[in-house]
């Protein structure tokens, strides 16, 4: 019998992997919500796929998501970065990545965990839409838009609308799966 997924995640093994066993799955620990902050800053304008064809070289280049690490990184470390040909060379976004993590442990303190914080957004429990087709999906929502703009207001780089509604797709927020999809929450 033929497993039927979400259109998009059928590019090959490992989106199907990624969707299979990632997309949507809710995440509450402070550790892998930050490396999706991380890889979702820096899809912005590039394709999810690029990004997790490169998900391996990102946790390592940049020591494996820990955000007390990239909080304290200096000038040297940005320029090996920036002449790391595995992940995405940009500027601006490694940047924007050690400014997140030190306005990720500035919201830590104000609520404990940053986990607690967002998922404030959602009422504590998954959004589950039921898209009937992948053009029922949005590219960004409501709260998608009030979480950016909360973001922002707390300093965060690269966490626009679009790409917090992406993060939030990633880390169970919401549940987009197509209703036909064998993830679907139906």
């Amino acid at each position: 019998m033929e497993v039927v997924r979400c259109g998009w995640s059928e590019k090959d093994d490992l989106y199907r992997k990624y969707h299979d066993e990632e997309w949507g799955k809710p995440v509450y620990d402070d550790e892998t919500i930050f490396e999706f902050l991380v890889l979702e800053s820096f899809q912005a304008g590039l394709s999810w796929y690029t990004i997790l064809k490169k998900r391996e070289n990102f946790k390592e280049s940049f020591d494996h998501f820990n955000y007390q690490i990239i909080a304290e990184y200096a000038e040297d470390k940005v320029e090996e970065l920036m002449n790391n040909t595995g992940i995405i060379r940009n500027r601006l976004k490694i940047l924007a990545t050690i400014n997140n993590a030190q306005k990720f442990q500035e919201v830590q303190k104000e609520f404990g965990t940053f986990s607690k914080y967002i998922w404030n957004f959602v009422g504590g429990k998954p959004i589950i839409n039921h898209p009937k087709t992948l053009q029922d999906v949005p590219a960004t929502t409501e709260i998608s838009d009030a979480l950016a703009k909360d973001l922002k207001k707390r300093g965060f780089k690269f966490l626009g609308s679009t790409v917090v509604y992406a993060h939030m797709q990633a880390t169970g927020m919401v549940d987009d799966h197509v209703v036909d999809c064998h993830c679907s929450n139906l």
